[in-house]
């Protein structure tokens, strides 16, 4: 393993970095989250704008943190620190680092949930999981949630105390191309179904009636959670990132990577819902039961609802694990520099928060259903804080730190390093001193407005 500054480890290449960053961003987002805003929020229109976010504000953010980590080697706190010692810079720094602190342990009992549902279908009990009620009555069981939870919470932890290489890259390297796989199986499968088509064409065909302001917040609000960006993840893995390794070229691998999975994964579950509901629009607007309910249901309505379930709960697992092992990783490094811990100290200490915060949402729906803050079960309200306040605010401190104190220039330095070019310098420019911040800022004031009644989404 090479080192650097004060043994920093880096990935082998640019593979590494890419199928690192990319199973980031692939993962719960993708799978879970995706298809169900999409279908909620207009199909093809939601899809566009994603699209359009995604080339634009996302690409900016990818490559201001991926830079700013490249060039400082540092976690988030450390980048933050390494342009001054005011207040907003280390608060700048702070709030992205505690975020993947605070969403691993809520987004490993939705591993837990994806692990339960695998074991289910390969005992063959897929007619029982379609079931009315299944779902609530599994969360709501303290002692089965919190097994599985225990369980998942163990093998991302394990894999990042093997280290970056020998843990976060190894297993990415592995899982992403099975991931693909899986992904082209399942949407073959699903957009062949009989009546299929009218969903494809709902998803991938965007309609102007279908459109809303809140089609334009959600799909911001799923860009931060897709690309995994303002969570202190892509500034850790740019750390870790050799100086031959070309930012825009990896940058522009990740955003096609991610895309095409979060495509694929409405092409999995949209087509297979029409195909089942007939374009009943109270199914589709499932939500975030659209996964451990309804999809259930189709699966359980088709000749070979068993395999594909299992094929299917296999490919989310896949994506899970890549994600909280980025979101892990960039905690234990904030602990490595901010602490000067050694590597396995970190992860323990990690591992043990992952286990104190994850109980109080993996019990959230049970034991201690009687618990809300501001209306919200413990899941529900770490999601919220950490999606629709948090990142937000991540969001326009990086944007202030590249425009008022680091300077586009030096971004560009760092950016053609390796000798390659700065093709979208402009659109990056315009994104970080002005629409970022802006899109940022309205994520902020929409999603709180909503969580206190004020809006509806």
């Amino acid at each position: 393993m090479e080192k650097h500054h004060h043994e920093r480890s880096t990935f082998s290449g640019k593979l590494g970095f890419v199928l690192s960053a990319a199973g980031a961003s692939v993962g719960l987002g993708n799978i879970w989250r995706f298809p169900y805003l999409a279908a909620k929020y207009g199909g093809g229109i939601f899809l566009l704008i994603y699209i359009i976010l995604a080339l634009t504000f996302g690409y900016s953010m990818i490559v201001a943190e991926t830079a700013l980590g490249r060039m400082t080697r540092k976690s988030p706190v450390g980048a933050f620190g390494k342009f001054g010692k005011s207040k907003w810079l280390s608060f700048g720094g702070w709030i992205n680092a505690i975020i993947p602190v605070l969403i691993v342990p809520y987004y490993s009992v939705i591993g837990g949930w994806v692990i339960k549902y695998l074991i289910e279908y390969i005992k063959g009990n897929s007619q029982k999981l379609a079931e009315d009620g299944y779902f609530s009555e599994f969360i709501s069981n303290g002692t089965s949630t919190e097994v599985c939870f225990l369980i998942f919470a163990f093998l991302t932890v394990a894999i990042i105390y093997a280290g970056v290489r020998n843990g976060v890259e190894r297993v990415s390297k592995f899982m992403m191309p099975v991931l693909v796989f899986l992904s082209v199986l399942i949407t073959v499968y699903s957009v062949t179904r009989p009546g299929a088509l009218a969903g494809v064409k709902y998803f991938l065909v965007p309609n102007i009636e279908n459109f809303s302001w809140m089609t334009v917040v959600a799909a911001m609000g799923q860009m931060f959670y897709s690309l995994s960006i303002a969570m202190g993840i892509l500034v850790t893995f740019g750390s870790y990132m050799k100086k031959d390794v070309s930012i825009e070229g990896s940058t522009k691998n990740v955003e096609v990577f991610d895309t095409a999975i979060a495509i694929m994964a409405g092409l999995m579950i949209i087509p297979a819902v029409f195909a089942f509901s007939g374009g009943d629009p109270d199914t589709l607007q499932a939500g975030p039961a659209l996964m451990f309910i309804t999809i259930p249901k189709v699966f359980a309505s088709m000749g070979l609802g068993t395999p594909i379930g299992i094929l299917f709960f296999v490919l989310v697992l896949c994506a899970a694990l890549t994600s909280s092992i980025a979101l892990t990783e960039s905690a234990v490094s904030t602990f490595q520099d901010e602490l000067r811990w050694h590597r396995k100290k970190a992860t323990v200490i990690v591992g043990v928060i992952m286990i104190l915060l994850g109980t109080l949402s993996s019990l959230g729906y049970g034991p201690l259903g009687f618990v809300k803050i501001i209306g919200m079960q413990f899941l529900d309200f770490f999601d919220f804080l950490t999606n629709s306040v948090m990142m937000p605010i991540a969001a326009l401190a990086t944007c202030l730190l590249i425009s008022r104190k680091v300077g586009v220039e030096k971004i560009e330095e760092e950016v053609v390093a390796e000798g390659g070019t700065f093709r979208r310098k402009k659109i990056f420019n315009f994104m970080i001193k002005y629409l970022c911040p802006i899109f940022a800022a309205i994520i902020l004031l929409s999603s709180v407005a909503n969580a206190f009644g004020v809006i509806s989404m």
